[in-house]
């Protein structure tokens, strides 16, 4: 029998800096860019349970988390408080809970910072999965002071599903013989896959709920999506047969900045790059790798039109002094017309090293 569990965090930045600042606990938290009173660029990475009481969720623009929160307070309600994200403490943090997991069980699929799939079938059995999933949750608890929902099911796509349905501090199984029944009434969005666009091209159809989608046959799905519809097929009768990954290499180490007024100063320009640049070396520096052999910069326009170019070294490098200089030079094209004809301003800017060993 195979049991999957889908172990997520709940608001997991925001519940750090609740725990680790007592001032915090209980108020509305919002992590991401600065909102610079409605003005900022950026989004919410993470909003805290009280926050999200005002509508405010991960992934929002920044300016509209701040409106929210303005129209909270005009109606009497505690404002929010907004926090830049602090990645490493969240990331060590990540790491202890990783640890903890793995000291139960045996195959693990991390995900993210804050979620990881877990191969429960050793148990033998949903009970018994469901007592061990209880005794994580507990050790989580006690050693990080921090709660975590659990998802458990026959795959990948039901356990995460699953650990949704319950938050924060849930635990939720779905056997194999109901996953077919519990999915049909919720929304296409819920299966992973389908974003806005593809959304928005159901809904046209009207298309809102998987009951709707499983009206068409696997044939029809094809058709309208090429050779994802017959997956999505399956996956809209609760199946998916999609493996554990528990091997992986890091593909990249970057970071992006987005300004707060969109500009084309080379001077200003190249100085956040460099900074940028600096920052990613210095995690680069901190890892278990020692070289990087591809770098990679990408430049978003004012119209969000998204541009990357990059540069594969003849021989690996460890050297900051030629990380950023080989990136200024992609970079330089974007003051004139090589890269920019049409003289527009920058929004942001990102650098990545690739190819690590």
């Amino acid at each position: 029998m195979r049991i999957i569990g889908h172990i997520d965090m709940d608001a997991f930045f925001a519940a750090i800096e609740e725990r680790d600042n007592p001032r915090f606990k209980g108020k509305p938290l919002v992590i991401g860019a600065d909102p610079r009173g409605g003005l900022g660029r950026g989004v919410v990475s993470t909003a805290s349970y009280a926050a999200r009481i005002y509508g405010i969720r991960s992934a929002m623009p920044i300016t509209r988390a701040w409106r929210l929160s303005e129209q909270a307070k005009a109606t009497g309600q505690e404002p929010c408080i907004f926090l830049p994200p602090d990645m490493r403490r969240y990331s060590e943090s990540s790491h202890r809970i990783m640890v903890i997991i793995g000291g139960f069980v045996p195959v693990i699929e991390q995900v993210s910072v804050d979620e990881a799939y877990m191969d429960l079938s050793f148990t033998g059995s949903y009970a018994k999965a469901e007592q061990l999933a209880k005794r994580i949750k507990q050790k989580i608890k006690k050693e990080e002071r921090l709660t975590a929902s659990i998802g458990i099911a026959p795959n990948k796509l039901m356990a995460k599903i699953a650990s949704d349905m319950n938050k924060p501090d849930g635990l939720k199984l779905i056997r194999e013989a109901e996953a077919e029944e519990i999915i049909e009434p919720l929304s296409v969005r819920i299966i992973p896959g389908i974003g806005p666009k593809t959304e928005k091209l159901f809904n046209l159809r009207k298309i809102f709920l998987i009951s709707d989608l499983k009206n068409f046959s696997k044939k029809e799905l094809e058709d309208m999506l090429g050779k994802w519809g017959p997956e999505l097929y399956e996956r809209i009768r609760g199946r998916d047969e999609s493996p554990l990954i528990t091997e992986w290499e890091a593909k990249s180490v970057g970071e992006q900045e987005t300004f707060q007024e969109d500009t084309l100063e080379p001077a200003y320009v190249m100085g956040r790059v460099r900074e940028l640049c600096e920052s990613v070396f210095k995690t680069f520096s901190e890892s278990e790798f020692k070289t990087f052999r591809r770098l990679v910069l990408t430049v978003r326009f004012e119209n969000f039109q998204t541009k990357s170019k990059s540069k594969t070294l003849k021989e690996p490098s460890s050297a900051l002094k030629e990380f950023k200089m080989e990136i200024l030079k992609l970079l330089l094209p974007f003051f004139d017309r090589r890269d920019n004809p049409h003289n527009k301003k920058i929004r942001l800017v990102g650098v990545r090293l690739e190819e690590l060993k």
